[in-house]
């Protein structure tokens, strides 16, 4: 965690409780107790409103609250228009998200913009056509974000059926059609899959490292990325 977040997140843990301890946030932010009080002093001698001492605890002053967020009327519309689209064609877990960034920015939003927020003429239909998709999207992306490798079976479009392990890169969508690239262990080489044409999907315990020649950048550089790449 870089250290302006871990200062943030000792202001927000202040906001939420009433005495916070210099041990408790150690343990929360997974640094010494040392680290913490140094951050403390820092942040107090900066002006953030903090009184207590160490072995006894902190707390913030009330009235103290960061800065709102401020956006220009194209960066509200980016935003809502983005949050939009996910909504529509995400997964379940992943369009639940966009709704509490729209609910999160629409709180610290001056009354002006949150009216145009809330009017702003941008839309992603809910009734749209995308190929059904039985597999876990969201324990998919949560792969992808841990390097762990999965499993899955697989129909080609010849009808063709196989059993893969891979180390999952990147999930794109081509409308109407999700896709996977990934290193592929069978094939020993890069290859897309089409998420409808997943089954029995299983996140593995494995984890891997980049490798040279198999990571992502690898992937991206020989500009194979499309969806009816064979597989």
């Amino acid at each position: 965690m870089r250290r302006a977040d871990r200062l943030f997140e000792i202001i927000q843990h202040m906001r939420r409780d009433k005495l916070v301890r210099a041990r408790d946030l150690a343990d929360r932010l997974e640094v010494s107790e040392r680290t913490i009080y140094r951050d403390i002093r820092d942040l107090m001698a900066s002006g953030v409103p903090i009184e207590g001492e160490a072995g006894v605890g902190y707390v913030l002053k009330g009235g103290f609250d960061l800065p709102p967020l401020m956006f220009t009327e194209t960066e509200v519309e980016a935003l809502v228009l983005g949050a939009r689209i996910v909504e529509s064609w995400g997964d379940e877990e992943l369009g639940e998200a966009a709704s509490d960034v729209l609910a999160k920015v629409e709180a610290v939003l001056p009354d002006r913009l949150r009216q145009y927020m809330n009017v702003t003429a941008l839309v992603a239909p809910d009734r749209h056509y995308a190929e059904p998709v039985e597999v876990d999207v969201a324990a998919l992306r949560r792969a992808v974000r841990a390097n762990q490798k999965v499993s899955f079976a697989y129909c080609n479009e010849d009808g063709i059926a196989t059993h893969r392990t891979v180390r999952p890169l990147l999930i794109a969508f081509f409308g109407p059609v999700w896709t996977m690239a990934s290193w592929c262990e069978l094939r020993e080489d890069f290859r897309t899959f089409r998420l409808d044409r997943m089954s029995e999907l299983s996140v593995l315990d494995d984890t891997f490292r980049p490798e040279p020649g198999k990571t992502l950048w690898d992937f991206r550089r020989q500009d194979r990325y499309t969806p009816i790449y064979k597989v």
